[in-house]
C-alpha cells in the first residue's frame, strides 16, 4: 500500500507544486516512509511511500529516466519472470524495484505491458516523447485508482479526496451511485458518489491526451476454457500448488507480517499454508488475528480457531468484537463515500491491533467462496440433463453437510425442472406460480418476487422513477438471471461482481488508516483462472461444496475445519452492536432528523423498521436496511452535502 497523485493539464497550463503538494499531503496515512512529486510544465506526479517489501526500502517514486515518469502503487509478483524477460539479470535481482520492472515492462511492451505483469498495481506513466500519459489497474481491483477529467484536465489520485485538492475540480453529489447503494447493487465499476469522480476498472488500462482519453480492457476471464486431468489427486495437487504460491508471493516484506483467522476454509487455509512455508524456511512465529464473541456465542468461531492454533508456530492476537460498535465515524475520512460492509468493523479493529503489533502486511482470505466456488448450479446442470440418481446422491449429501432438508431441496429442483413445465405446457400457471412462490418462501429468500420488491419499500418512489432505478437493476442484474442454470457461468458472475472490486476498495482504505497493506491470495489470477476452469463434479461432491479446495488442503488443514460445513452468520453480532452502542444515533439521525435522506428513502418504512427492531421484533432486512440510511445520512452531514446539491434531471 501506497499513495500515488498526478495532474495533466491538457490546455497546457503548469501544474502548481503547491496544489500537488496538498494532494500528496492529504494522503499522507498511505505512506509515511517518504513523499516526492515531480513537475514538468503542465504534467504533475506524486507518491506517498510505504515500505513493505525489500525492494521497497530501495524505492524513489516518483522515478524518471529519460522520457519516462513513472509513480505506481504496486507489488509485482512475477519478478523472476520479468527480469529474465527484459533482460535484467546483469543486475541484483534484490536491488530491482517493482516500479522499474513495470517502467522497462512499459518500454518493451507499450500499451500491452499490463498483460505481462502479475500482482496487485495502480501506476501511471508520462511518455514525454508521445505526450500521453499511461495508466492502469491490476486484474481485480486490488489497488484503487479514481479519477476526474475535463477538457482542461485529467486528475488521478489513490483516494477521492485528493482529487478535491483542485479547485476547478466539481464537487457533487451522484444520485444514480446512491440508488445503487441503496438497493445493494455494486455492478456499475465505474461511478462513485460523486458526478464527475470515476473508478478506473480492473484490468483496465488507460491513455490520456490532448487528442482524448482512450479505456480498454487488457484482460478477462474465460468461462469456457474446462481443465481436465486424470483424477480427483491431480486436480486437489495442482489446486494445492497455485494456492501455495499464491501465499507464498505475497509473503515478500521487510516487515513483520500476519494472517487474519477467522476459522473458516479460506483464512484458515491462508495461515496454514503460511505457517508451514516459514517452517520450511527457518522463519519466525506468525501472527494470526482473530475476531472473538463472549456475549453473542452463536457468532464466535473458536472451536475452529484453536484447532489451527493448535499446529504451532503461531502467536495469536484477539479482538472481542461484541465490545465494540460498528459504526465508525472515522471511517467517512478515510472511505470518502457512505459505509456498506455491516462487518468493516472487525476488520478495522483487527488492522487497530496489527499495528500496535507492528505488523505492516496481513493476509486475507477475502471471498476464496467466489474464487474456488461452491459449486451449487451444478446441481441445476444435473436437474437440466435429467440425471436424478446423481442429484438426489448430492442433495442427500449436501441436506446432512449443511443441516438443510433434503426432501424440500429435492422438491425445489423437482418443481422447477419437471413439474413446471409439466403446468406451464396445460395452462396451469396460475396454479403452480402460486406453489412455486409458496415454496420459494418457505426455503429460500427471495427479493424480486411480486411486484412489491423488498428493497423498493425503503426507497422514495419518487427518487425511484427519477433515476430510473427499476430499469437500471434489471439491466444490472441481467448477468446474474442469465448465469444461474450452468454452474461455469455463475461461478464467472461471482468472480466478476463489481460488489467485488468495490470491497477490495473498501478494505484498503480502512487499512490505510493503520499503516496496513493488505494482500489476497485467493485473488490471485493464476488461482482465479484454475479454479474457474475446473469441472463441476470437483467443485461439489457428495454433497460437499468447494471440494478441491477440501482435498488439496489435506494434510495442512485441521481435519475439523477441512470438513466443516457452513460458516458463522456474523448478523447476530453486528445487530447486538447497532442495539447496544447506536441505538440513539439511529433515532436521532433516522426518526427525529431524516431530512438529508428524504430525498431519496421512504422515512414512514424506515421508521417502522427502527421500532421492530429496537423493540427486537425485526424482520431480516431491517437491521441492514438501516444500516445503509444511518450511514447515508452521516456521511451526507459529514461531507455537507444537501438535497439541494443534486444535479437536476431534465427532460
Amino acid at each position: 500500500m501506497s499513495g500515488i497523485v498526478g495532474v495533466y493539464y491538457l490546455d497546457g497550463q503548469s501544474v502548481d507544486h503547491q496544489r500537488l503538494g496538498q494532494m500528496v499531503d492529504i494522503i499522507a496515512h498511505r505512506g509515511p516512509d517518504n513523499a516526492d512529486i515531480w513537475i514538468d510544465g503542465y504534467v504533475g506526479l506524486g507518491h506517498r511511500m510505504l515500505w513493505t517489501t525489500p525492494e521497497s526500502l530501495l524505492e524513489k517514486l516518483p522515478h524518471h529516466t529519460g522520457n519516462l515518469t513513472i509513480t505506481a502503487d504496486a507489488r509485482i509478483d512475477n519478478r523472476e519472470e520479468l527480469i529474465c524477460a527484459l533482460e535484467l539479470n546483469d543486475y541484483p535481482a534484490e536491488k530491482v524495484t517493482d516500479s522499474q520492472l513495470i517502467l522497462a515492462a512499459y518500454e518493451k511492451w507499450g500499451e500491452q505491458c499490463p498483460e505481462h505483469l502479475l500482482g496487485d498495481f495502480a501506476f501511471a506513466i508520462w511518455d514525454r516523447r508521445k505526450q500521453i500519459l499511461f495508466c492502469a489497474r491490476d486484474h481485480f481491483g486490488v489497488k484503487p485508482f479514481y479519477y476526474y477529467s475535463s477538457a482542461q484536465a485529467f486528475v488521478f489520485a489513490s483516494e477521492i479526496k485528493a482529487i478535491f485538492c483542485l479547485p476547478d475540480v466539481p464537487r457533487q453529489i451522484n444520485e444514480v451511485r446512491i440508488g445503487d447503494y441503496l438497493v445493494s447493487m455494486f455492478e456499475d465499476t465505474t461511478i462513485t458518489f460523486y458526478q464527475d469522480i470515476l473508478r478506473l476498472p480492473p484490468a483496465h488500462r488507460m491513455i490520456v491526451s490532448c487528442e482524448g482519453m482512450k479505456l480498454e480492457s487488457y484482460w478477462s476471464l474465460n468461462p469456457n476454457c474446462e481443465l481436465r486431468l486424470g483424477s480427483d489427486e491431480e486436480y486437489a495437487d495442482k489446486f494445492r500448488e497455485i494456492f501455495t504460491e499464491a501465499v507464498r508471493c505475497r509473503m515478500r516484506s521487510a516487515y513483520s507480517l500476519g494472517t487474519m483467522l477467522s476459522g473458516g476454509l479460506d483464512s484458515s487455509s491462508i495461515t496454514c499454508t503460511a505457517r508451514k512455508i516459514l517452517e520450511e524456511e527457518g522463519g519466525s512465529v506468525l501472527p494470526t488475528f482473530s475476531a472473538i464473541f463472549d456475549k453473542v456465542s452463536e457468532c464466535d468461531e473458536r472451536a475452529y480457531i484453536n484447532p489451527v492454533l493448535a499446529q504451532g508456530g503461531m502467536e495469536p492476537h484477539y479482538v472481542c468484537a461484541d465490545q465494540i460498535s460498528p459504526l465508525i465515524d472515522s471511517l467517512f475520512k478515510h472511505l470518502d463515500e457512505p459505509l456498506f460492509a455491516f462487518n468493516l468493523y472487525l476488520n478495522r479493529s483487527i488492522y487497530k491491533v496489527a499495528q500496535q503489533q507492528g505488523v505492516r502486511i496481513i493476509l486475507d482470505g477475502f471471498d476464496g467462496d467466489s474464487t474456488v466456488s461452491h459449486g451449487v448450479s451444478y446441481l441445476n446442470e444435473l436437474a437440466i440433463n435429467k440425471r436424478w440418481f446423481s442429484l438426489i446422491q448430492q442433495l442427500k449429501g449436501f441436506a446432512k453437510n449443511f443441516n438443510y432438508s433434503f426432501w424440500q431441496l429435492l422438491w425445489q429442483y423437482l418443481w422447477k425442472y419437471e413439474f413446471e413445465p409439466t403446468v406451464r405446457k396445460y395452462k396451469l400457471l396460475r396454479i403452480g406460480q402460486r406453489v412455486w412462490q409458496a415454496l420459494q418462501r418457505r426455503v429460500m429468500r427471495t427479493t424480486d418476487s411480486g411486484n412489491q420488491p423488498t428493497w423498493s419499500t425503503i426507497l422514495n418512489p419518487d427518487f425511484v422513477e427519477r433515476i430510473g432505478l427499476k430499469e437500471r437493476r434489471k439491466s444490472l442484474n441481467k448477468l446474474f438471471l442469465d448465469s444461474q442454470e450452468n454452474q461455469r457461468a455463475q461461478h464467472y458472475y461471482s468472480l466478476a461482481r463489481g460488489v467485488m472490486p468495490y470491497t477490495l476498495e473498501v478494505l484498503d482504505k480502512a487499512a490505510t488508516e493503520f499503516g496496513i497493506e493488505l494482500r489476497f491470495p485467493f485473488w490471485d489470477k493464476r488461482l482465479v483462472e484454475f479454479c474457474l476452469s475446473v469441472p463441476g463434479e470437483q467443485k461439489i461432491h457428495q454433497g460437499w461444496t468447494r471440494m478441491v479446495m477440501r482435498r488439496g488442503m489435506a494434510g495442512i488443514l485441521p481435519q475439523e475445519v477441512q470438513w466443516r460445513g457452513g460458516k458463522s452468520n456474523l448478523t447476530p453480532g453486528f445487530n447486538h452492536g447497532l442495539l447496544t452502542f447506536e441505538q440513539e444515533r439511529l433515532k436521532e439521525v433516522l426518526v427525529k432528523n431524516s431530512e438529508l435522506i428524504k430525498e431519496y428513502t421512504n422515512t414512514i418504512s424506515l421508521h417502522e423498521a427502527y421500532h421492530r427492531f429496537i423493540s427486537q421484533e425485526y424482520e431480516e432486512d431491517d437491521s441492514f436496511n438501516l444500516w445503509k440510511a444511518l450511514n447515508l445520512a452521516l456521511w451526507l452531514k459529514c461531507s455537507e452535502f444537501s438535497p439541494s446539491d443534486a444535479p437536476q434531471v431534465r427532460d
